[in-house]
């Protein structure tokens, strides 16, 4: 093999060592810090002109037999319940965290539980172990009901009555 070769094959398992090295770096900075969120979805978006911004929307009432609370039911946070009247909820290890896990498993900003009409979504965002609806790791956003067991780690969540 000419001198040539060597240097540009040497120097292409450097180029390879260090794209390595800096997407390692990039997911444990995700990891440890969160995904960006843009200025409106943090709720930073002015309010609507036809809405005085020093009033809170009125709450609405839950439909009856709707789900009222998301509960950890199995996991080292068993017992911890979050309203799903302060949807949307951000389940993680994160201080902003809805429902905070201490699961080495589970991101810092792990998953969403939203509503849309009368129907409640889970969503991952991008967590390094997925989040899993029965079986199934999801990837979009997927429609839970009472009892669905959702998996985020190590912890098992249900909405409740």
């Amino acid at each position: 093999m000419s001198e040539l070769t060597l240097f540009l094959v040497r120097l292409a398992f450097l180029a390879i060592l260090w794209i390595f090295v800096l997407s390692a770096i990039s997911v444990i900075r995700s990891d440890m810090f969160g995904a960006r969120v843009p200025e409106t979805a943090r709720g930073g978006a002015p309010a609507p002109s036809g809405r005085k911004s020093g009033k809170a929307p009125k709450a609405r009432k839950p439909r009856r037999g709707a789900p009222t609370h998301l509960l950890v039911v199995d996991g080292e946070n068993s017992g911890i319940r979050a309203e799903l009247a302060d949807a949307p909820l951000l389940i993680g290890r994160g201080s902003d965290a809805a429902i905070k896990l201490d699961d080495d498993y589970v991101s810092t900003r792990h998953a969403r539980v939203v509503a849309s009409g009368d129907e409640w979504f889970v969503e991952d965002l991008g967590s390094t172990n997925g989040t899993y609806v029965g079986p199934v790791r999801i990837t979009q956003p997927t429609t839970i009901g009472i009892g669905t067991q959702v998996r985020v780690g190590k912890t098992i969540l249900e909405l409740r009555k």
